[in-house]
């Protein structure tokens, strides 16, 4: 077997957690926002651009899977604790950004609470697959 042909396994994981009472519409656009910062962050998650047949092309993308967990608001908590204990990178997005319409007042609506107060919506981290596994211990994979 040459090495084009064997799996592909990444030594680094890219997790989203979910509140698991969020509408569909709200996980969906919080799940897009939380993983938006990460390429930024981590260049090296960002795959070569995509091109079709024809030499259209393509932006590129993750270079590996984003999994998609969700948990109830203490499991969120407990996550974040543990994301922040272990220093990985991490996004978040708060309840209070339903309600704000930019970038600027997504912002201020974080920076306005404490990190303990934050009333997470999701989480999103990144780093090496064993910590992320920890991370987001006790979430369940989304449906």
């Amino acid at each position: 077997m040459d090495s084009d042909s064997e799996p592909v396994r990444f030594d680094t994981k890219i997790a989203v957690l979910l509140r698991d009472d969020l509408e569909v519409w709200q996980r969906l656009n919080v799940a897009s926002f939380l993983v938006s910062g990460i390429g930024q962050r981590a260049p090296e998650v960002i795959g070569e651009p995509y091109a079709d047949a024809d030499g259209t092309e393509y932006l590129p993308m993750f270079r590996q899977p984003v999994l998609i967990f969700e948990g109830s608001k203490e499991t969120l908590t407990k996550a974040y604790e543990r994301a922040i204990s272990r220093g990985v990178a991490l996004s978040v997005f708060t309840a209070d950004l339903f309600a704000t319409g930019n970038d600027r007042d997504n912002r201020a609506a974080v920076r306005a609470v404490r990190a303990a107060d934050l009333d997470l919506a999701g989480m999103a981290v990144y780093g090496p697959r064993g910590v992320v596994d920890k991370i987001v211990k006790g979430a369940r994979m989304h449906p």
